[in-house]
């Protein structure tokens, strides 16, 4: 999946994002506060790791400005601001957590599981119906109770299909959801993903509607069958 790294800090953010890459995230990095607000505008993050001190735009400003213009992404703020005015602020205006450096970095993972199973809609860490469900902690994909490993781009696809089931999501936001910038995507990425991904699954579990993209059912089985133009 992919997130929205804001730190303006050189060896911070070089540290973060090897750490986060390492762990299977795609990674978005920019410096100041006026690029954030310019990432934030294109979407497709599963989360934002917002620090606060930045410079041209404060991130205070950056969070409030995508709050009011209707931004739901999940925010964790980042920050060595540990005034309790600090947090009361970055929350009410926004925030769906707040870290203070310096922190573990397996708890920043934890806490990011958390903001986006929150904004999933749900306190646990599995997502899905019940003949394909995610589990967001292990990475792992469930297919009638048996768990698969998944590499890092076959769970942020299935994520993104899963989080919004019997949508049909465009090649163009499932590129955005899987891949960061400066990555090369062949004009068939997404179809050899979801070719791997269907042996694991069942063939007719993500389904090709023609012209438009593809989806999961929301009552997804791998024993389910085509309908209309799916295929």
């Amino acid at each position: 999946m992919r997130v929205l790294l804001v730190e303006d800090d050189e060896m911070i953010g070089q540290s973060l994002k090897q750490a986060l890459g390492a762990n299977g995230w795609s990674v978005d990095w920019v410096k100041d506060g006026l690029l954030a607000q310019s990432a934030l505008g294109d979407g497709g993050y599963a989360c934002v790791l917002l620090d606060l001190g930045l410079p041209k735009r404060d991130g205070i400003e950056v969070l409030r400005k995508a709050r009011s213009l209707g931004d739901h992404t999940p925010v964790l703020v980042l920050t060595a601001r540990d005034g309790i005015d600090d947090r009361i602020t970055g929350l009410d205006i926004g925030a769906d957590d707040y870290l203070v450096k310096p922190y573990e970095f397996r708890e920043l993972l934890a806490r990011m599981r958390a903001v986006i199973r929150r904004r999933d809609g749900s306190a646990h860490s599995v997502i899905g119906g019940t003949g394909v469900q995610l589990d967001l902690t292990t990475r792992e994909v469930l297919v009638q109770g048996e768990r698969s490993q998944l590499s890092a781009r076959e769970f942020a696809l299935l994520h993104a299909l899963l989080e919004r089931p019997g949508a049909i999501l465009s090649r163009d936001q499932l590129e955005s959801r899987i891949y960061g910038w400066g990555e090369e995507v062949s004009s068939n990425a997404v179809d050899v993903l979801i070719h791997g991904m269907r042996r694991k699954l069942g063939a007719d579990t993500i389904r090709n509607v023609r012209g438009l993209g593809w989806r999961i059912a929301a009552t997804a089985t791998p024993a389910a069958s085509a309908e209309g133009t799916a295929s």
